[in-house]
């Protein structure tokens, strides 16, 4: 059974703004994660949270889409983007730094919640 995917903030927008190529090759690799897959080209992102993993797409133009898989619940897809310099910009990093903690702070104040 495939894990659901979960879009935080604009993701999925910024994912469907991709070119058609980069667009095709990051939604093949999300799914690879559904089932429980690596992509094919990734790297860890300790910079956004633990966990954290960049799905990296090369179609002559870098995109970059930044998700979380350790909870049962589903994918988080953090936040999505084109690479334009070789090191990943500080708007993009706080960016998806800023949605993780939220996702993060969500889930416990969720578990107070049960108590």
């Amino acid at each position: 059974m495939d894990k659901p995917l979960i879009w935080l903030g604009l993701s999925l927008s910024e994912v469907r703004e991709f070119p058609d190529a980069a667009r095709r090759i990051g939604g093949f690799q999300l799914r690879r994660v559904q089932q429980g897959l690596e992509p094919n080209d990734w790297k860890p992102m300790t910079a956004v949270g633990v966990g954290v993993k960049e799905i990296r797409i090369h179609t002559g133009l870098e995109h970059r889409v930044l998700y979380l898989a350790k909870f049962a619940e589903g994918i988080y897809v953090l936040h999505a983007f084109e690479k334009r310099t070789t090191k990943t910009s500080k708007r993009d990093t706080d960016l998806a730094r800023e949605r993780f903690r939220a996702l993060i702070e969500n889930r416990r104040s969720k578990k107070l919640g049960e108590r």
